[in-house]
């Protein structure tokens, strides 16, 4: 492909992700790999150089553009400007631009979501939202149901390292990997040894501190990940509980499990909204730990998913929020007296964080025993903000 076309197609695909912001559709990456589907002709290069300009317009831009041209030129005209010339209106080009061509305007976030932002971040806010829109790190978690030997799995992957030095509770079975490391045909992988997951997603399995013999309940289990740390954690001993609405998620769970070999100490449970507490009364005043991985904003996973910041309006926020303090009230009907309950979002939000813990402790009269809030910028990990209580 030429570099024009190379543009028009990026623009074409974000049409695509507009739309989609718009009516809550499929996520950008879904997208980029639909529309090379049907494209056989484009090679690694030309698909490697589109996705770059499709993300590179993302992350630029804060308000949801019109259309894909109007991104592409706000893109351009502020960050790019390497890409005029190519707005040339030759074959599979864009058209040359004229006068009335809407431009999208660069930014970080929408209006209305900036001033949250600098309401979590203040005067690291210019930080903090560049930290949110770069380029995520690949972490890994050493699964300790197949070993423990952190040192024959990193020389095993040469180009690992340690975690990131900011973050506030020591991961001894995570190791981060350079960028460019193909992992899906690796032995270690194929064989449940490594799972990948972000160091702030492992520290909140850390946070909850699952022991063999308790009684555990992933609330909100989704394709199982924390769900995974959790059955290494407890060295297969106990009862776990895997909980999801979703049945697709269940379902991508199942040979995680397998994979890792956790799948004789989980016990899967498709749950119907409304009616998660009559499903789980076997369950009621039992756990030791209860783990809220609650549905949210996804803001502090922006790197990985920068799109997300254009589906995020102040109703659907107001909804997740009222989801998350339902979620911690079925949570704590199931912990026993002394037991635990975490409360984890991938959010850098305070409405979802701080705000939502402090009201759930006072409402519950719980002991609010830990609380992190995470950032890339502060932590060099996604944004999460986790809390753990004791229930009395």
């Amino acid at each position: 492909m030429r570099e024009p076309a190379r543009l028009q197609a990026a623009i074409e695909i974000l049409d695509s992700v507009i739309a989609a912001a718009r009516t809550e559709g499929a996520a950008a990456d879904t997208l980029v790999q639909r529309y090379f589907a049907t494209r056989r002709y484009a090679g690694s290069k030309d698909r490697a150089a589109v996705r770059a300009l499709v993300y590179g317009a993302i992350r630029a831009l804060g308000d949801v553009p019109v259309s894909g041209r109007a991104a592409m030129l706000g893109y351009a005209d502020g960050l790019a400007p390497q890409l005029l010339p190519m707005f040339d209106g030759s074959p599979h080009a864009p058209a040359v631009p004229v006068t009335e061509d809407p431009r999208a305007v660069l930014g970080a976030a929408p209006a209305w979501l900036m001033d949250r932002l600098h309401a979590r971040f203040g005067a690291a806010l210019a930080d903090e939202t560049a930290a949110l829109l770069g380029r995520a790190a690949m972490d890994l978690r050493i699964n300790r149901l197949k070993t423990a030997d952190v040192a024959a799995v990193r020389a095993a992957l040469p180009v690992a390292s340690a975690p990131p030095q900011g973050l506030p509770i020591p991961l001894p079975f995570a190791l981060r990997l350079a960028e460019g490391v193909a992992l899906d045909t690796h032995p270690l992988m194929q064989s449940g040894v490594i799972e990948v997951q972000d160091a702030g997603s492992q520290l909140v399995t850390a946070l909850g501190a699952a022991q063999p013999g308790e009684t555990v309940i992933d609330l909100c289990a989704g394709a199982g990940g924390k769900t995974l740390a959790l059955a290494a954690d407890m060295a297969g001993i106990g009862a776990l509980v895997a909980c999801d609405t979703d049945r697709g998620r269940l379902q991508a769970m199942a040979p995680r499990l397998v994979r890792a070999g956790a799948d004789a100490y989980v016990e899967a449970r498709l749950l119907n909204p409304g009616r998660e507490s009559e499903q789980l009364a076997d369950l009621a005043g039992k756990a030791d730990l209860v783990l809220i991985d609650a549905p949210c904003s996804g803001t502090g996973t922006w790197r990985r998913n920068p799109e997300l910041k254009w589906r995020l309006t102040e109703d659907r926020l107001a909804r997740l929020v009222g989801i998350q303090a339902r979620l911690m009230n079925i949570g704590a009907s199931l912990v026993r007296p002394g037991g635990r309950l975490v409360y984890a979002v991938c959010s850098v939000l305070r409405e979802e964080g701080e705000v939502q813990a402090s009201a759930f402790a006072l409402a519950m009269g719980a002991r609010e025993t830990a609380r992190l809030a995470l950032s890339p910028a502060a932590n060099g990990c996604d944004g999460f903000f986790v809390a753990s209580f004791e229930m009395r």
